[in-house]
């Protein structure tokens, strides 16, 4: 587990006899316990307090350091963040927002695995959520937001679509936060429809995993098939410039992996699989989200929205005169 303070020094929480070496600028916090495997991460979060995960919330929790990359389990990583760094005021749920990378047309995906059940308020919120970070990233006035559903008609979809849906359109009415576009479809994901596509988590955790898979698969058969022959060699020298920018476009390590939102502070949650590349990306992402205030930023963008779950306002009993 990593928590990083731009400017000042890298905080490295796990077991030090494997880290081995580090270069200036970059602490190792002795931390042998991992509850990465653990059936029950929020249990596990609450009685391990020696674990790297916890470790390391603690320090983003208690201003040692500004931001949490965790390419352990999803789970452990945000049980840690909920007990100790908290969520932000107004937040039902902390998401996890991914800009995928689509050639030509970003789209930003959540939630991507944080929340395998929700509740209609909870996507509603995802969406401004998703909204406000891509007008703070993308400079977008106005993102186009899509329900990830089984069907474009607004009669499609199961309770939690429907129900979300009828939210979402009548709260755009009233806000100038987003523009929902109404239900997107699967094949509709990479088309430039949306800006920002809103799912449950276990629903956008499959999607994520099958657009990365796909496209991994794609270019190893372009590459496998450009040198299966003389022909296809000479052609693949010609395009090899063109495709290495495909491919680094397509590349899921380039973002660094998804924004934890909702928290008091950033989080960055890369794959486990990820390279030396994706976990330094995955830094990155975190230095540049805590420079540019990505949290209040969003939630501020939120609070204008009036996307914010508000407390309920204090009941006043009455007693009729006799």
């Amino acid at each position: 587990m990593l928590a990083a303070r731009e400017g000042v020094e890298v905080l490295i929480f796990g077991p030090a006899d494997r880290i081995g070496e580090v270069c200036e600028g970059v602490t190792v916090v002795d931390s042998p316990v991992s509850i990465a495997k653990s059936p029950e991460p929020a249990a596990a979060a609450r009685s391990t307090p020696d674990a790297s995960i916890v470790r390391a919330a603690k320090a983003v929790a208690e201003g040692r350091a500004d931001a949490l990359v965790s390419a352990g389990s999803t789970g452990a990583a945000l049980a840690a963040g909920l007990f100790n760094i908290k969520r932000a005021h107004g937040i039902y749920r902390p998401a996890l927002a991914i800009p995928l990378p689509m050639p030509e047309h970003p789209v930003t995906l959540l939630d991507v695995g944080a929340n395998a059940d929700v509740r209609p308020e909870h996507l509603v919120q995802f969406a401004f959520m998703g909204a406000a970070l891509v007008t703070m990233r993308q400079g977008i006035a106005r993102p186009r937001v899509g329900l990830l559903s089984n069907g474009t008609e607004a009669t499609r979809g199961n309770e939690l679509v429907l129900e979300t849906h009828r939210l979402l359109a009548e709260r755009a009415s009233q806000t100038f936060g987003l523009e929902f576009v109404g239900n997107v479809e699967g094949t509709q994901v990479a088309n430039g429809i949306a800006d920002v596509i809103v799912a449950d988590g276990f629903t956008g955790n499959i999607t994520l995993k099958l657009i990365e898979g796909v496209s991994q698969r794609l270019m190893n058969v372009i590459r496998d098939r450009a040198s299966s022959s003389t022909r296809g060699k000479v052609g693949g020298i010609l395009l090899r410039p063109s495709l290495r920018g495909l491919r680094d476009e397509l590349d899921p390590e380039g973002p660094g992996g998804a924004y934890l939102l909702g928290l008091r502070k950033l989080g960055i949650i890369p794959h486990g699989r990820f390279t030396r590349t994706g976990f330094s990306n995955a830094i990155r992402a975190a230095a540049q989200g805590v420079d540019e205030d990505v949290v209040g930023r969003t939630i501020a963008a939120m609070d204008a929205a009036g996307a914010l779950r508000r407390p309920p306002s204090d009941a006043v009993a009455t007693v009729p005169s006799s």
